[in-house]
């Protein structure tokens, strides 16, 4: 498995996600400006592959910092916590682990415990999001009976946690136990993240997969050839409400209709607690060209106008079941 994001001594290494699948290309990010370029333009990307990488950025950044004064140090790293804080409004393990580095910097009280106190913390966001996607896959693959037919949207894979992943690594898991017989993976347009990174990650894996277009999931549905649905999250409200990967929603309803269960896989760093409902969720809109054009072709009439939000929201009626770390929970979610 490639890291997508690893922190070495004087730098971070990623893969540039946009780039994929035709070209693995890494890059290396030395500064704040570089990191929240990186995330903006989803050469990062990933919920909690996010909250990681802005972890080991607060690293990177005190690294950086040729003032030894430790007040000023401090003021410097708030304030690029903050910027880092306004690249992603809706991933919530972006707000989880800025929170946790802000309060390594409130709590240190020498500058040189500071640098080694960061990291730390930054490393273990890390090993505990692998830890999470373990137990995850374990939890999951229950619910998986023999020759089960699994359908996935976005990409929710090692590119998107560092490590095996939340409702990718239940479909991984599966496939090692003999669980799984077929495996539909959605094109979800209008960045492509499930054609380009999750068909690229399972054919890295040697699994088979079939990869098809958003709208025709219900088709399958209808014919009777799915068997179960994993989806990931960005956000997950108090009440069970979760944001995800625009479409998310709709692949619901139509799960809901079909009487085919429908599982949001998700670590407990994704659950905001403070945001009460879906309603409550900011949903970030992006620039109108990633709809306009593919792959920086427009496909659009020059002078169009379009509509490019990022995420949807799925109320908590239409899930089966959330899938966390600590277990598996089922209606009524509060």
């Amino acid at each position: 498995m490639i890291k997508p994001v690893e922190l070495f001594r004087d730098v971070i290494k990623i893969i540039d996600q946009t780039t994929l699948p035709e070209l693995v290309r890494f890059e290396y990010i030395y500064n704040l400006e570089q990191a929240c370029e990186a995330i903006k333009k989803l050469k990062v990307r990933g919920a909690p592959l996010i909250g990681i990488f802005a972890a080991y950025t607060v690293v990177q950044i005190a690294r950086e910092i040729k003032d030894r004064d430790l007040e000023r140090m401090k003021e410097i790293l708030r304030s690029s916590i903050e910027e880092l804080s306004k690249t992603r409004p809706t991933a919530y393990n972006l707000f989880f682990a800025l929170e946790r580095m802000r309060r390594v910097v409130n709590t240190t009280q020498t500058k040189d415990e500071l640098l080694q106190n960061l990291e730390n913390e930054a490393k273990q966001i890390d090993d505990e999001e692998k830890a999470r996607c373990e137990k995850m896959a374990s939890h999951g693959v229950r619910f998986l009976k023999e020759k089960t037919r699994v359908l996935t949207i976005c990409n929710t894979g090692y590119l998107a946690t560092n490590h095996i992943g939340t409702a990718l690594g239940i479909i991984y898991r599966g496939v090692k136990e003999g669980r799984i017989q077929k495996v539909f993976a959605l094109e979800t347009r209008p960045l492509l993240q499930g054609a380009r990174l999750t068909m690229w990650e399972l054919k890295e894996n040697g699994i088979d997969a079939t990869l098809i277009t958003d709208n025709t999931a219900g088709l399958l549905m209808a014919k009777g050839m799915i068997d179960a649905i994993f989806v990931g999250a960005d956000r997950i409200a108090a009440n069970g409400d979760t944001a995800n990967k625009i479409g998310t929603y709709t692949l619901a309803v139509l799960a809901k209709y079909h009487n085919v269960p429908f599982y949001v896989v998700a670590p407990t760093s994704t659950i905001d607690p403070s945001t009460p409902s879906g309603k409550d969720i900011i949903i970030e809109q992006r620039d109108p060209s990633e709809v306009l054009g593919i792959m920086g072709r427009r496909i659009a009439p020059e002078g169009v106008n379009a509509l490019n939000y990022a995420f949807d929201v799925t109320p908590y009626e239409l899930i089966t079941a959330i899938i966390t770390e600590e277990g598996v929970v089922e209606p009524p979610f509060e």
